[in-house]
């Protein structure tokens, strides 16, 4: 299930690098490769909730092996798509097919481990959430420095087809079978609240991934509030079915669970700061320092394996530090992610220093993130874990729309403000990121201490 859960994080970042080389070969618009880009993550953002309740419908085995066979067989038709039309339809079949197969991970997970091997599965899953961004760079750089047997950008996608087909097979065989009568004590799919959570995600995501490379024109304006319309009347219509005795999408356990308020806001801060302390540093060292895709992946790779050896490790330290593993983590996270732009300052490589702060990077984000979806679900009640898993699911995922679509913002303006493109210019903007970065972090330390003193 991890693994699958890694190869479809993957396919969120994998294709960055591969842009400049897809969009040559393709001979692609600019709004051709943002849909390219963009695609796979406005279908999976879209579709996380009704994937989650689909499970609960039908059984989370069955669709988690079906979302799998739809994600590998649109990765088979992106790799040998011919155009840039075909090339977006199949990223949208494969993030739909991703929203399918992703929140049965957790589901799985919180129905079948209990007390310690559940604490640990979630750490397993915490580190493998987290380190998917980085590492799709990394892989992304090193398949299309390849260009294995001239292939070009094609690997990026193909990769996943031979993993998917033993996924397939190892799945079919390990994962335990749904109980029988599950669909008939299913609850439904409240269409009405799909209906109005899936427009309003879209209105959100849409102009957050779009809104920057179009210069954020006045439909990316109307269409977040819009979203914030129908966020509100999703809310109303929820808690109205609820008290009438129906199944809303979410359930009303969930949202009232012990600390489930905090955790959200905490995933939202902390994947906002992960995916734009990403995107800034892929900006600046490919642009500002001229680094090639692979040069540029690898340099990812110190803070996303220090994140993953963190996220599999925290729940054996001290005890008597895990009730401020969280805040420290987001402050942790502050200062490494303000000394990163502090290195860089100037158009320089940062040596040593930077490796140093990466690690910080890594450990910050590692404790900010793991603990606190582990903590979060924890205690939630088996019926609820579908509800839940899409929930927090979502969250992630729209965490990390919100850091790319404000800190790449932040980023490119300061660059265009400043003239002249080159690194001394590149780097002023990262530094100016990298602050704004720190602020959320600490953010995120400070509602930790907060929740501590009540």
């Amino acid at each position: 299930m991890l693994t699958a859960q890694f190869m479809a994080l993957l396919d969120v970042f994998i294709v960055n690098v591969a842009v400049p080389t897809i969009g040559s070969e393709l001979h692609a618009s600019g709004a051709g490769m943002q849909l390219v880009v963009a695609g796979y993550s406005i279908a999976y953002a879209v579709l996380l909730i009704t994937g989650a309740r689909l499970g609960d419908l039908l059984g989370h085995r069955r669709v988690h092996l079906a979302g799998l066979a739809l994600f590998t067989a649109a990765s088979l038709a992106c790799g040998l798509a011919r155009g840039t039309g075909e090339l977006i339809a199949f990223r949208l079949v494969q993030g739909a097919g991703a929203a399918v197969m992703i929140p049965q991970v957790l589901s799985l997970i919180q129905r079948h481990f209990t007390g310690e091997a559940r604490a640990r599965a979630l750490g397993a899953y915490s580190a493998v959430v987290a380190t998917g961004a980085a590492a799709g760079q990394v892989l992304g750089g090193v398949l299309v420095s390849a260009d294995l047997f001239g292939t070009g950008w094609r690997p990026v996608f193909l990769v996943n087809v031979p993993v998917g087909l033993v996924l397939l097979a190892v799945g079919h065989r390990v994962l335990p079978r749904d109980a029988p009568g599950a669909v008939e004590r299913s609850r439904g799919l409240d269409l009405p609240g799909l209906v109005l959570l899936g427009a309003a995600v879209s209105l959100l995501t849409v102009p957050l991934v779009l809104g920057q490379e179009e210069g954020w024109p006045l439909w990316s304006w109307l269409s977040l509030g819009a979203a914030v319309v129908l966020f509100t009347l999703f809310c109303l219509y929820e808690s109205r079915l609820a008290r009438r005795g129906g199944a809303p999408l979410i359930s009303p356990r969930v949202l009232r669970h012990p600390g489930m308020g905090l955790a959200v806001f905490r995933l939202l801060a902390v994947m906002a700061v992960n995916a734009g302390f990403l995107l800034a540093l892929t900006l600046h060292v490919q642009g500002g320092l001229g680094y090639s895709a692979l040069r540029a992946g690898l340099t990812f790779a110190p803070t996303a394996v220090v994140f993953g050896l963190v996220g599999l490790t925290w729940r054996d330290w001290p005890a008597a530090l895990q009730g401020v593993l969280i805040p420290a983590g987001f402050a942790i996270a502050a200062v490494s992610v303000a000394c990163v732009g502090t290195v860089l300052k100037g158009g320089g490589d940062g040596g040593f220093w930077l490796y140093v702060v990466f690690a910080g990077m890594g450990t910050g984000l590692a404790l900010g993130f793991s603990p606190t979806l582990t903590r979060a679900l924890a205690t939630v009640r088996p019926e609820d874990a579908a509800d839940a898993s899409g929930l927090l699911a979502t969250v992630t995922q729209l965490g990390q729309l919100i850091g790319v679509a404000a800190f790449g913002t932040l980023f490119l303006n300061r660059l265009e403000s400043l003239g002249a493109p080159g690194a001394y210019t590149s780097a002023d903007a990262l530094l100016m990121c990298t602050y704004a970065l720190a602020a959320t972090a600490t953010s995120g330390a400070v509602s930790g201490l907060v929740r501590r003193r009540r």
